[in-house]
């Protein structure tokens, strides 16, 4: 056959339907239930078959059902009251637009843009691989709904991520589908295309547009004509291809992002990067500032002030880094265009601590180039100042500037219809921005009404599992008769165990495995059965993720378990949607601390699903002791196999003298006891775990300070940058210098709350009292003699004893009783930092 040249074909709908397009173009579809169900009214056997995409839909059905509706009175009113409804979000004030009227001052934040490699909005947009992507799309519907000024950028995959099949013998098959983006919800921004440069060869991109309710998602395409084919490859999959091409597509999506913005007129003040793929979006911004007449250091400061870096990873190997010739072919002409040699560049990606490793590190450069860095979850917080502590070598853990938000989920996208209904009536109408008190009313809720939620939920499950099971193994070869036993795979009245997620070894989905008598034991109770259910997709170079789900499924096709027991081919948002609303338990069992935030369980708790969990992402933060159950960790346990059979039997513990039993424990067919937790769940974590508060934080804490600091960054000439940094220039070249010289106190034993005065003598070189602060570090002393929970006092300057010596002074009080200490310590001072151990330099005494 002669090569093929194919075009996409958009319906001409009635004028009285037209309303239908705008509808399925902007992705608030895929969070508003009221315009899924005009959809599913529209056709929905057309519906179901194009796995709920209303583009798709518009294009399959049939003319003379069009011209029915546009005669059908009740349809065409709800089809203006949806068509309203979109009008009155797009345009009503929302939480960030009525905060002024508050009494609250105007908000410096004019427009974020915000960075990151995947975006999951919804399946009939298949821009996404797992938690990053979703996270991202999260945040973005959040943003719409809260009317936060944000943009998204990103790529356009042609073939998005894999789909996924198993073969016979359970080894994971990957199938890359060409995506056309005239039939997705995205539309072609005219005539705005950028140039990248990869090693010599220009890259083109056109730019698509999609509509994530007010917020505008843009994602750049390099399958254009006036590129090669190499070229045109590089946006071809998500994830996919060596260490090179994942090169370049960073480079188009933070050099490209970055061009792409001003392109379309789109002027940010705050550039938050999602992990460290789109970290050169930093030094792109700095080429510029260069280009337009500031030197290096003095870009870099105004680069700085309006970044913000989040981090989602919490070990060093799950950070890209890149080989120095390979940097050299891409970044040596660009580095003279930043005014610097590559070595300053290469620098800009390194770490001092890690003298052996030459490989340029993302994460590092985005925590550089970033004023404000964030990881996703408290736990995770602290392991990221572990992590990164090098970069600010004299600085105690605890004080490594980097801050944590933890995740959220959006409710309205992942929540039931049924719970849904229910938190509507007895919080509020738009529940997933209550406060506790709110969600404290839920205890005013019928346990029957609770409990029949729950079991329409798992109902649907059942129903989803049978027919995708079904249809996987007819796709498969198999004949009908072959098939006839998944008409009773599952039972809708026994307690189901979920676990979706990407199959990393870390997350050993085969915990249960390990002790398999146990497993069938609680799977053929013939009175109180426990079903699971499985989901998830290991990365195509990840063979022994690929081998986690071999062993998964080579379980479930045993014959005496196989109605029990479940793993289901090509996870995606529809699956993860489905397990959510049906199952009772999330089961979540990582080796602690190696989650980053695990947002699956928070999903699974807003449906009335209660979580079983190693203490590790955002669970270590939230559980409580009664709104779901801890696994046990074993993480002074060097021998992971030993580890690993520790933990599994804490979870069949659990299983069988806590879970199992409460969950069949019926007062008149209603378990009361596990909906009296299910309630607890929702009042202890529903105020928590939406993504509305984490936007919420993110402004607040994080965009609204970057704003401010950003537009003062660039005001009068940049000058404030300029000050900056060259008082960090002379503050480096002298810090060597500083040194507490001496340290006075009064002595003998002090009693609890009593006054001590210390006086220090510093010496500061050719520095000024101005350029520092001198603190006084207190607090009980530890058994490893530190000072634990430390408080700190600055003392002040009094006279000048010569040779650059400086005479501090000041008091504390004890404040408990035993064993107390205190030190004093000199910090860089500038009113422009963002944090007083930005630089790293602490002289002790």
């Amino acid at each position: 056959m002669k090569a093929l040249r194919s075009f996409s074909v958009r319906p001409r709908l009635p004028e009285p339907l037209a309303p239908l397009e705008r509808l399925a173009m902007n992705l608030r579809w895929s969070w508003d239930e009221r315009t899924r169900e005009l959809f599913r009214w529209l056709d929905r056997d057309v519906w179901d078959a194009t796995t709920h995409d209303p583009v798709r839909q518009l294009g399959l059905v049939k003319r003379d059902r069009f011209d029915q509706l546009a005669q059908d009175p009740s349809f065409l009113q709800e089809l203006a009251d949806c068509s309203g409804s979109l009008d009155g979000y797009l345009t009503r004030p929302r939480w960030f637009q009525l905060r002024s009227s508050g009494g609250k001052a105007t908000s410096p934040l004019r427009l974020v843009a915000y960075f990151s490699p995947e975006f999951g909005i919804a399946e009939a947009l298949p821009q996404y691989s797992g938690g990053l992507g979703i996270l991202a799309g999260d945040h973005l519907k959040s943003a719409s709904d809260l009317g936060v000024p944000l943009v998204g950028v990103g790529l356009f995959y042609r073939s998005g991520y894999f789909r996924q099949s198993l073969s016979h013998d359970g080894w994971q098959q990957e199938v890359f589908p060409t995506l056309d983006p005239y039939g997705l919800a995205l539309t072609l921004c005219d005539g705005i295309r950028v140039q990248v440069d990869l090693a010599g060869e220009t890259c083109h991109a056109q730019v698509w547009r999609a509509d994530v309710g007010r917020i505008q998602l843009y994602l750049l395409d390099a399958d254009v004509e006036e590129n090669s084919p190499a070229v045109r490859g590089v946006t071809d999959r998500l994830y996919g291809g060596d260490v090179e091409h994942r090169l370049r597509q960073e480079i188009l999506l933070g050099i490209g992002g970055v061009r792409a913005l001003q392109a379309l007129g789109l002027d940010a003040q705050v550039f938050h990067t999602n992990e460290g793929h789109a970290g050169f979006l930093g030094l792109e911004r700095i080429r510029q500032l260069v280009q337009g007449g500031l030197r290096f250091d003095e870009a870099v400061e105004a680069v700085r002030a309006g970044g913000l870096f989040t981090t989602h990873t919490p070990v060093p190997a799950g950070i890209d880094r890149f080989p120095p010739e390979l940097m050299h072919r891409y970044f040596g002409a660009f580095a003279l265009q930043c005014g610097i040699s590559f070595d300053q560049l290469m620098a800009v990606g390194r770490r001092s601590d890690e003298p052996d490793e030459q490989r340029f590190n993302m994460a590092v450069m985005g925590l550089r180039l970033a004023a404000r860095s964030n990881g996703v979850a408290k736990l995770h917080g602290d392991v990221s100042r572990r992590m990164f502590g090098g970069l600010w070598p004299d600085v105690p853990v605890d004080e490594v500037p980097i801050t944590s938000v933890t995740n959220g989920v959006h409710a309205s996208t992942w929540v039931s219809p049924d719970i849904d209904a229910l938190l509507s009536r007895a919080l509020v109408p738009e529940w997933d921005d209550a406060g506790p008190g709110e969600w404290a009313r839920v205890a005013d809720l019928r346990d029957d009404e609770l409990w029949r939620a729950r079991q329409q939920g798992r109902d649907r499950l059942v129903t989803f599992v049978r027919d995708r099971l079904r249809a996987t193994r007819l796709a498969h070869g198999s004949s009908k008769s072959d098939v006839a036993w998944t008409d009773e795979v599952l039972d809708p009245n026994a307690l189901t165990i979920g676990f979706a997620r990407r199959f990393a070894t870390y997350k050993r989905a085969t915990l249960l495995l390990g002790q398999p008598e146990r497993l069938r034991a609680l799977l053929l109770a013939p009175d109180r059965p426990v079903q699971f259910v499985f989901a998830g997709k290991a990365h195509p170079a990840d063979d022994l993720g690929k081998a986690l789900i071999q062993e998964i499924q080579r379980f479930a096709n045993e014959l005496g378990v196989r109605h029990r027991f479940v793993f289901l081919e090509d996870y995606d948002i529809s699956v993860a949607r489905a397990f959510y609303h049906g199952c009772d338990v999330w089961l979540n069992t990582p080796r602690r601390p190696q989650e980053a935030c695990g947002t699956s369980g928070m999903k699974a708790a807003l449906n009335g699903a209660l979580n079983c969990s190693i203490l590790d992402g955002w669970w270590d933060e939230c559980f409580d002791g009664a709104n779901g159950w801890a696994i046990s960790s074993l993480e002074a346990e060097h021998d992971l196999a030993r580890r690993d059979a520790h933990e599994a039997a804490s979870l069949f513990d659990l299983l069988e003298q806590q879970i199992v039993p409460l969950f069949y424990a019926r007062e008149a067919g209603v378990p009361r006891r596990w909906i009296g937790r299910v309630k607890h769940n929702f009042a202890t974590l529903g105020p928590f775990v939406t993504a509305s508060r984490m936007v919420r934080e993110y402004v607040e804490r994080l965009y609204e300070p970057a704003a401010d600091a950003a537009d003062r960054a660039v005001a009068d000439g940049f000058g404030r940058a300029k000050a900056l940094a060259e008082w960090k220039t002379r503050v480096e070249g002298a810090w060597s210098a500083v040194a507490v010289t001496g340290v006075q106190a009064d002595s003998g034993t002090a009693e609890l709350g009593a006054n001590r005065n210390v006086v220090a003598s510093v010496k500061l070189g050719p520095l000024t009292p101005g350029d520092v602060d001198v603190q006084l570090v207190h607090g009980p002393v530890g058994a490893g003699e530190e000072i634990v929970s430390p408080s700190t006092v600055n003392l002040v300057c009094g006279a000048q004893d010569g040779d650059g010596t400086y005479r501090y002074e000041g008091a504390f009080d004890c404040t408990s009783s035993g064993r107390y200490g205190f030190t004093v310590r000199v910090l860089p001072s500038h009113p422009q930092l963002n944090t007083p151990v930005e630089l790293g330099r602490i002289a002790w005494a």
